[in-house]
C-alpha cells in the first residue's frame, strides 16, 4: 500500500530523514521508533505532504505522491494524528468532529449525489458512531480546551477518523496517557486495522509498540538501522545500543 523509496529530507546541513526505504503492506500495523530527533515525525509530515522531498519517492496505492498536495493526500484516504494536539479548543467535542466531517475534502470525497440523498443525517450517525468509538459520548457538548489530556488524545484520533482513512498515521497517540488509557488505545488500534484501517504507529511508549504491531522499523540520525518482528527488534543490539538502553 506504501512505499518510502529512498526517501529524504534535509533542513540545510541537518539530514532529518536520509535514504529512508519503507515498505507498509495493505492491513499491516507498522512502528516507526527511534530516539527523540531520530527522524520519525519527520517521515509522517513527508508522508503527509507537509514537508516536500529533498530527494527519492513516496509511492501510495502504485501512485508516486512527490507532487500530489496535501489535502489531495487526505482525499486519497490518508489521514494522521498529530504529536502535539491540534483540536478547535472552544469548539465543542461534537462540532470538532463535524468540522472534520463537513471539511472541503469530506464533501469533495462524498459526491454531490451522496451529499443529496444522506444530507447531514448521515454525517450525524457517522458523529455518533465515532463518540462511541472514542469513548466521548457523554462528554460530546463539553468544549474541547476542558477535556483531560487523554480524552483530547481520544477526540484527536476520532477526528482523524472522520476522514475515512484508508492508511492511518498515528504520531505518539500515546504520549501523556496513563496505563489503563493506553490499554484502551491498544484496544482501539486492534479494532481499527480489524476494519481494514492500515497503520503507521510512531511511538516511545514500547508497551503499546510490542503490544500491537506487525513489524518495527526503527531510525537513528534519519537512517534505518534496523527493521523486523517485535521480538527481533526487542533482541537487535542495534536498537538496544541506539534506543532500548543497552551497551
Amino acid at each position: 500500500m506504501l512505499e518510502l523509496k529512498g526517501v529524504a529530507r534535509h533542513f540545510g546541513g541537518v539530514r532529518a530523514v536520509d535514504g529512508l526505504d519503507l515498505k507498509v503492506a495493505q492491513g499491516e500495523i507498522v512502528g516507526l521508533i527511534g530516539p527523540n530527533g531520530s527522524g520519525k515525525s519527520t517521515a509522517v509530515n513527508i508522508i503527509t505532504g507537509l514537508f516536500p522531498l529533498t530527494a527519492g519517492e513516496i509511492y501510495y496505492e502504485g501512485q508516486a505522491l512527490s507532487r500530489v498536495p496535501t489535502h489531495k493526500r487526505l482525499q486519497l484516504g490518508i489521514a494522521r494524528t498529530f504529536q502535539n494536539i491540534r483540536l478547535f479548543g472552544q469548539l465543542s467535542v461534537w462540532q470538532n468532529l463535524w468540522v472534520a466531517q463537513n471539511s472541503p475534502v469530506d464533501r469533495a470525497r462524498r459526491g454531490f449525489l451522496s451529499r443529496w440523498l444522506g444530507g447531514q443525517k448521515g454525517v450525524r450517525a457517522e458523529i455518533a458512531e465515532l463518540l462511541e468509538f472514542s469513548g466521548l459520548a457523554a462528554r460530546q457538548e463539553e468544549l474541547a480546551a476542558n477535556l483531560s489530556f487523554g480524552e483530547q488524545r481520544r477526540l484527536e484520533l476520532a477526528r482523524a477518523l472522520a476522514a475515512k482513512p484508508k492508511l492511518l498515521l498515528l504520531d505518539e497517540p500515546a504520549a501523556g496517557m496513563n496505563h489503563e488509557e493506553i490499554g484502551q488505545l491498544k484496544e482501539r488500534i486492534v479494532q481499527l486495522r480489524s476494519r481494514g484501517i492500515t497503520i503507521v504507529l510512531v511511538e516511545h511508549v514500547m508497551e503499546l509498540v510490542m503490544g500491537v504491531t506487525d513489524r518495527i522499523a526503527v531510525l537513528n540520525f534519519g537512517q534505518k538501522i534496523a527493521e523486523g518482528s517485535p521480538a527481533a527488534i526487542q533482541n537487535d543490539p542495534l536498537v538496544k545500543k541506539a534506543y532500548l538502553g543497552g551497551a
